[in-house]
């Protein structure tokens, strides 16, 4: 979330390059994953931290399908892929409810450790320091 309230893409690359976003809704139904939103990066993303606005045009990013209203009781997904499929960053699923309890600086994302993987809400700093660990 940025300061003036709009929606944060915000993606740690590991390792390998990124080209773009998508986000979906979250369902295990695959007819039911319907994309509202999706944007490409102006370059391939290196390793590293990559933020980008998802409800407004962002420096660097090419929204391919612009972002749709985000409704109520939805669950969504936010992923980063390459045009080759080659790569894809882990997805974090997130409800409106908990994009309400973010802040500026704050991040949520998917955590992995030995006992599994959970959505977890840090600073961007703790986020930079800690998402490519055990990846």
């Amino acid at each position: 979330m940025t300061a003036d309230g709009h929606l944060l893409g915000v993606m740690m690359v590991c390792g390998h390059h990124i080209d773009g976003a998508t986000l979906y809704v979250d369902s295990d139904n695959v007819s039911k994953q319907v994309k509202v939103g999706s944007w490409t990066a102006d370059r391939p993303l290196k390793p590293g931290l990559a933020t980008w606005t998802l409800d407004a045009p962002a420096s660097g990013w090419t929204a391919t399908r612009s972002l749709a209203p985000l409704t109520a009781r939805t669950a969504y997904a936010l992923y980063g892929w390459t045009k080759d499929n080659s790569w894809s960053a882990n997805h974090i699923s997130f409800t409106m409810a908990d994009r309400d309890r973010l802040t500026p600086g704050k991040v949520r994302y998917a955590s992995i450790s030995d006992n599994g993987e959970s959505a977890i809400t840090v600073s961007i700093a703790d986020f930079k320091a800690k998402a490519c660990q055990n990846r």
